[in-house]
């Protein structure tokens, strides 16, 4: 089985090209930040992990994410080599997304955004408030949760 869940920040906005042919495809990449749990004293606290996404969620992450949000992607892990200009041989690694969304709230997003110099998504059209609707008073008798 070929299965990998990761959490982790984007370390730029997400690159997006199309594929040429009858039917263009949108094709994103971007690199996720990935803590480490378990740090040693010299060694790095993350790992950048290369992910790639087709279709309409590689438009989705063009449209709706950017450097420093926080996102989880599941996918598969997939290798491969190339030669370079120089002659020598590269291997790839690269975790190819079948589902991405969102860690944090936008509030959040925004604010750990701006931390790392980024600009917001989009404007906020409404106050941003803790994501939850206020429930009026006198209506705890009505709910049949409580």
């Amino acid at each position: 089985m070929n299965k990998v869940i990761l959490m982790g920040r984007l370390t730029r906005d997400p690159e997006v090209r199309y594929s040429q042919g009858e039917r263009p495809t949108a094709v994103a990449r971007y690199t996720l930040a990935v803590n480490r749990t378990f740090k040693r004293a010299g060694e790095p606290d993350a790992d950048f992990i290369n992910c790639v996404t087709f279709g309409r969620s590689a438009e989705f992450a063009e449209k709706y994410f950017r450097q420093g949000i926080r996102i989880v992607v599941s996918g598969r892990i997939q290798t491969g080599s190339y030669t370079n200009r120089d002659g020598v041989k590269v291997y790839t690694t690269d975790v190819i997304v079948e589902e991405q969304e969102f860690a944090e709230s936008k509030a959040a997003s925004e604010q750990s955004a701006s931390a790392y110099g980024a600009r917001p998504a989009a404007a906020p059209s409404a106050p941003v408030g803790d994501g939850f609707m206020n429930i009026p008073d006198g209506l705890d008798e009505e709910l049949p949760f409580s």
